[in-house]
């Protein structure tokens, strides 16, 4: 099933989180033949996380990135072989199908390493070197590989040893046996009498009789023999051959080769597994294998399909989304989009909050609204346009607050928004740094880059305990961002008044038209909206200093 990330912007603040859940619920139900996720980029504020415990609801979860990973490519092969299972097995696999690795496991499911064509052709090529090989047999692979059946089973299920036809005059075969000795061959033999009883004379491990039917069977006398007696249906030949299949998979196996943790991202993968000797790399999540990759898998580079809400400019959304195709846009904000390959849908206007363009989708689709959501998008509009009072706010959005509100069973639309800004931060508790970033805009006009953060509180009486923290922090944030200049907008939202928080630069900040208290500290009544008020003011002194 297809998925698609719907998200808001970097900061997410109520009105972005809220927007994008909802939202999410809304496509979910119209369009149930694709998997809609709501998702966050930043750190979850207080206010909001407190209105979806209220709630009883899950926020969206937090995404950090949007490269495509090697989870995405994985492949989770439904043949596993065992570490016991036959050469002679694997090969069947390589020749019928088109994989070119498969999994491996031990007795108690975990896994142990990868076979490949590249060590069946290793096994090969060591098959036809100078000396002799010696073979890991494990005599239960026997049956699997030979059609045939047991005479007797001998007391070693497993044994290291050499292979040998007894098909020479017997002296002959002495002399070829003594050669070899310590070492005891696995003897395979047809009707040759004096061979056998050499072979059980000096203990074999393995005896293997070539030449009978089913149903028929030697008159020999094995009860001092301790090895192993197979009777193969198949000739000599051919029962050479697969003998040679039979030893356990795990005697091929590389088992020291890297592991892939699933969250590393493709192209970063890509280039290690270009560079390396491997045809396939297995795949964990934590110590849990989970599928393997192959050079195959890097053919087609896997894509996000992502829904932005509240924003439409790829340096405020999550980190890569520029490798993400963008299908969606629903903002109030002013248009900077992106060339985005192909046509996309667009919702956009200026009204004071994402959550009133989420409910007009609502009506538009004809999906009824229950309570949980009509309070999500009730706060996110409240949140917004600071309970309606913003310049931000519209008709549209004083109308449709009333409609939530009936929806949701609100009969006091002012307390309801005074509790969900009394569940925000408080200044003296709360990490400056963060106080700044929480809500935080970065502007880049006439020739000045610039940072505005905003935070909205029930009273500004706690600011002169944290102003000098903040100062602080002002300068530490543009240093860091290599801004020129750094301000936060203090809001009461309850009074109606704001509190400007300065850095310094090339004293044009005291040409600002707001009183100043102090360096660094200027006070704003009446002056709620950073986009609408505050954000006009600060480009007219920076197009005076320009023209100057």
């Amino acid at each position: 099933m297809k998925t698609i990330y719907i998200t808001g912007h970097k900061n997410p603040d109520m009105d972005s989180v809220c927007s994008a859940y909802c939202y999410a619920k809304l496509k979910q139900k119209i369009d149930p033949d694709i998997n809609y996720i709501p998702v966050r980029c930043g750190h979850l504020n207080k206010a909001t996380k407190q209105l979806f415990q209220q709630l009883g609801a899950i926020p969206p979860d937090f995404l950090k990135d949007l490269r495509p990973t090697v989870k995405e490519i994985v492949k989770s092969e439904k043949k596993q072989f065992h570490v016991h299972d036959p050469v002679y097995e694997i090969i069947r696999m390589l020749n019928e199908r088109t994989v070119s690795v498969s999994p491996v496991f031990d007795d108690l499911d975990n896994f142990v390493g990868l076979i490949s064509v590249d060590e069946v052709t290793g096994f090969f090529l060591r098959e036809h070197a100078k000396e002799r090989p010696k073979y890991h047999f494990r005599i239960d692979n026997f049956q699997r590989v030979v059609p045939g059946e047991f005479i007797k089973r001998g007391e070693n299920n497993t044994f290291d040893a050499q292979l040998m036809t007894g098909a020479m005059p017997i002296e002959v075969s002495r002399k070829r046996i003594e050669k070899i000795l310590p070492d005891k061959p696995v003897i395979i033999v047809g009707m040759r009498r004096e061979v056998v009883d050499y072979a059980v004379e000096h203990q074999f491990p393995a005896i293997i009789l070539t030449g009978y039917s089913p149903g028929e069977y030697p008159e020999y006398d094995f009860s001092a023999f301790k090895g192993t007696v197979y009777l193969s249906h198949l000739d000599t030949a051919e029962t050479i051959r697969r003998l040679r299949l039979s030893l356990p998979v795990r005697n091929l196996l590389n088992e020291d080769i890297p592991r892939v943790k699933a969250s590393e991202f493709f192209d970063d993968v890509k280039e290690m597994f270009i560079n390396s000797e491997y045809r396939g790399l297995p795949v964990f999540e934590g110590d849990t294998y989970i599928g393997y990759i192959t050079r195959r898998s890097f053919i087609d580079r896997p894509k996000k399909y992502v829904i932005l809400m509240d924003h439409n400019e790829y340096r405020q959304s999550i980190r890569g989304i520029e490798d993400a195709e963008v299908v969606e846009i629903i903002d109030h904000h002013r248009l900077a989009l992106e060339k985005t390959r192909y046509p996309i849908y667009v919702a956009s206007s200026p009204v004071g909050s994402t959550c009133t363009l989420v409910y007009e989708h609502y009506k538009k689709h004809q999906v009824t609204i229950n309570p949980v959501i009509a309070k999500l998008l009730l706060g996110g509009i409240l949140s917004d346009t600071v309970m309606l009072k913003s310049p931000t706010a519209t008709s549209l959005d004083r109308h449709i607050v009333k409609e939530l509100a009936n929806i949701a069973e609100i009969s006091d639309i002012q307390t309801f928004g005074e509790e969900i800004f009394k569940g925000g931060l408080v200044l003296t508790e709360e990490d400056p740094e963060s106080i700044i970033t929480a809500d935080f805009k970065i502007y880049d006009e006439y020739g000045c880059k610039f940072g505005i953060g905003q935070v909205e509180v029930i009273t500004l009486e706690n600011v002169e305990e944290v102003k000098e923290k903040l100062l602080y922090s002002l300068e530490q944030i543009k240093l860091k961002r290599s801004l020129s200049w750094v301000m936060l907008l203090i809001t009461n939202v309850i009074k109606e008044n704001s509190i400007l928080l300065t850095t310094p630069y090339q004293g044009i900040e005291n040409k600002l038209m707001y009183k100043m208290e102090e360096n660094g500290k200027f006070l704003l009544p009446g002056i709620l909206s950073r986009k609408k008020q505050l954000l006009p003011e600060i480009l007219r002194v920076l197009e005076e200093q320009q023209g100057r």
